[in-house]
């Protein structure tokens, strides 16, 4: 038998000396290379320090993110501004890009004409059912030519997509809207806002493993389930290039009786009186996109208007807008109850914390012996100061300033906590008669920015537990919510007011409480001539009226002719009458517009409250306000504008980037409120550096074993 042998040898195992070697050399190769690949990009960002930038580009190097820039053309006639909005977008950069821009319109603004200029060409929009509008948006995209298309998010939120814009070229896109002017106390008030504070957006997070693309910083959720499309990235003023998220305003105000003076909280106007007819601009120019524009006029002494009517045919129709100021001065001897909420969220950090918390100081003021108050503060959590209302003793009171005092800022936005807190801390109504015999009017007081995105809920929530008590808005900041503040007082039977600087505090809190304390007429009835055009009348139930405030109503069909009849009930009972002639009525412009909004709210809230069981089902109506946006030329939730440009531009082989434009934090918000993109920031290098930070560890960590 033949002797076995091993054809295999032991193989020696490498020297530990040796496995260090190679692993510090392969460790400062790839710190080196990690160096040359962080150089670039640290010289990029120092030469463009603080701009925004696009990594989606062709070519080394970062490009400039897309610039955008506004103009307003506003002309005021009576009560109904027409507003011509033209935004630029200019494409710095070296590939064709699309921009999203969400950006925020007045509440009770009607949006009826889009225009696209492109190059020396000018396409006009055409309205389109929501959905058309899109499709047809992605088939002229996807083929190259360029396009626009506006969209309705919320009643004073709006998105502007725009496809295929040129390297190094611009193209403005014109919006045309009209909206109310609103007269209260003596003094007209328009508001043009220019950025939106960031929403809270509640619920949970659904996550959608499908979806590509997200424009926003937030992510739908089961309570907000459109989050994506409203939350917009807020970035500083010197983040953006310069030049960039800048407006201008030219504005000619034609009230018709005398102007005596022009002003704004925030902003230096320059005014030139022609007669009547003043118009006005800003002094230096061109003003920054981080707070709303508001400017105020009053008529000259003795010339305060009483009742205005307006006229106007429209494709064979008769369209009236009536306007009265019943002069309501008498004060209530009624003690009240009064609840203070206060929004004490991170929205809230900054100026909005100081206007909120002198603001409720303001009310407390305010309160006499025989009132009843509480304070309730919320954020991700609501508490609320004594466990019932409290009489406005000394003693109470004097806690009650500590207590506001020591509030501070932070958490989440839980509203709807805090609503049930103020509606229910008593459910026998409005007036309620204590132990000791008192009765009293229930009144609350809600202080927030209205930085909230499921608005609808919240409006439902007032509805179904408000009872007989009055809730009244007071909004903060810069950038308030004002369609939540308008909505939350209409459905709370009360009013509301902002707060855009702390030396305009004083003044609008007088007026509100002023209001508060004054009569309200109620059961308001306006009885038009001609009785088939009675139905037609917007809004078909008037809300109560606090003094100082117009009544106001439009309606279809009506003749200039005959007289209006208007009534209502005083808080002793007795009525109050008035007539108003309507043979002398003025010529209106839009008024068909006016009362087409009106009766698509009217639509829209029977299906938010959902309890008139007279109400249309929701896909009726969406039919009947998808015919009247079609109708009259207006966006709504339904329709959209589309403007399309007949020829390509964009070579087949050419890519196109999509660029989410980012809106500017608004002035005194604390930093936390920034939303950033993810393009916007010098995340690469930061992860750069971190890794070369490792690498050079783990050299350092390989040489002091081999030491050892």
């Amino acid at each position: 038998m033949l002797p076995t042998c091993s054809l295999s040898r032991p193989v020696s195992p490498i020297p530990a000396r040796r496995v260090r070697r190679i692993m510090e050399d392969i460790s400062l190769w790839l710190a080196v290379l990690l160096f040359l690949f962080v150089q670039p990009m640290y010289a990029e960002a120092s030469a463009g320090a603080g701009e925004l930038r696009f990594l989606d580009s062709p070519g080394p190097g970062l490009e400039s993110a897309t610039l955008v820039s506004t103009d307003y053309q506003v002309e005021v006639t009576g009560l109904v501004a027409d507003v011509r909005l033209s935004q630029t977008f200019r494409n710095p950069g070296r590939q064709w890009r699309e921009a999203v821009y969400v950006f925020p319109l007045p509440a009770k603004a009607s949006v009826y004409g889009l225009t696209m200029m492109a190059g020396e060409r000018l396409i006009r929009g055409e309205i389109r059912e929501k959905e058309v509008a899109r499709q047809q948006y992605a088939k002229a995209r996807s083929e190259g030519r360029k396009v626009a298309r506006v969209d309705q998010q919320r009643p004073n939120l709006f998105t502007t997509h725009l496809a295929n814009i040129p390297p190094g070229e611009s193209i403005a896109i014109d919006l045309s809207y009209q909206q109310p002017v609103r007269y209260q106390s003596g003094e007209f008030e328009l508001r043009l806002p220019t950025t939106l504070t960031p929403r809270y957006m509640p619920g949970k997070v659904v996550r959608d493993g499908a979806t590509a693309w997200q424009g926003g910083w937030a992510s739908p959720t089961t309570a907000v389930p459109d989050a994506d499309r409203i939350s917009p990235h807020t970035v500083l003023p010197e983040d953006v290039a310069a030049g960039s998220h800048q407006a201008t305003i030219t504005m000619s105000i034609r009230a018709g009786l005398p102007v005596s003076r022009v002003s704004s909280p925030g902003h230096q106007l320059a005014s030139n009186w022609n007669g009547n007819s003043v118009a006005v601009t800003t002094s230096a120019g061109s003003f920054a996109m981080d707070r709303d524009l508001v400017v105020r006029w009053a008529p000259a002494r003795g010339m305060t208007p009483s009742a205005a009517v307006f006229q106007q045919q429209w494709q064979g129709e008769s369209y009236l807008l009536a306007m009265m100021i019943p002069g309501l001065e008498s004060d209530q001897q009624m003690a009240r109850e009064l609840v203070f909420v206060i929004d004490t969220s991170g929205s809230m950090a900054g100026e909005s914390i100081a206007q909120a918390k002198q603001s409720l100081l303001r009310g407390l003021d305010t309160l006499g012996p025989d009132d009843l108050f509480n304070v309730i503060q919320f954020n991700s959590q609501t508490a609320s100061l004594f466990i019932d209302p409290v009489p406005a003793s000394g003693n109470n009171l004097a806690r009650a300033r500590r207590y506001v005092r020591s509030l501070e800022a932070e958490g989440g936005t839980e509203m709807a906590s805090a609503l049930d807190a103020a509606l229910n801390q008593r459910k026998s109504g409005a007036v309620s008669q204590t132990p000791d015999g008192v009765q009293r009017l229930r009144q609350v007081v809600f202080i927030t920015d209205g930085s909230v995105g499921n608005e609808s809920a919240l409006f439902q929530r007032i509805e179904q537990q408000l009872g007989d008590t009055r809730l009244f808005t007071v909004g903060i900041g810069s950038a308030p919510n004002m369609h939540f503040m308008r909505e939350a007082a209409r459905f709370g039977r009360g009013t509301h007011t902002a707060i855009n600087s702390r030396s305009d505090l004083e003044r609008r809190l007088a007026e509100l409480f002023g209001k508060m304390q004054s009569a309200v007429l109620t059961n308001i009835r306006m009885e038009w001539p001609d009785a088939s055009a009675q139905q037609s009348a917007r809004p078909h139930r008037i809300g109560d009226l606090f003094r100082g405030e117009p009544l106001s109503q439009v309606v279809r069909g009506q003749a200039p002719q005959g007289d209006l009849q208007v009534s209502g009930i005083l808080p002793d009972g007795s009525t109050w009458q008035q007539s108003l002639s309507l043979e002398q009525a003025a010529s209106g412009k839009g008024l068909h517009r006016v009362w087409a909004r009106q009766q698509i709210d009217a639509l829209l809230d029977a299906h938010t409250l959902g309890k008139d069981p007279q109400a249309p089902a929701r896909g009726d109506i969406a039919t009947r306000v998808t015919a009247l946006g079609l109708e009259h030329d207006l966006i709504t939730p339904y329709t959209s504008f589309l403007a399309v440009d007949r020829t390509p531009s964009r070579p087949e082989s050419a890519a196109m980037a999509a660029d989410s434009v980012p809106t500017l934090l608004p002035a005194g918000l604390a930093s936390g409120m920034l939303r950033y993109p993810q393009t916007a920031t010098l995340a690469p290098l930061f992860q750069a550096l971190g890794l070369l930070g490792l690498m050079f560890s783990a050299a350092i960590g390989l040489l002091k074993w081999r030491a050892l």
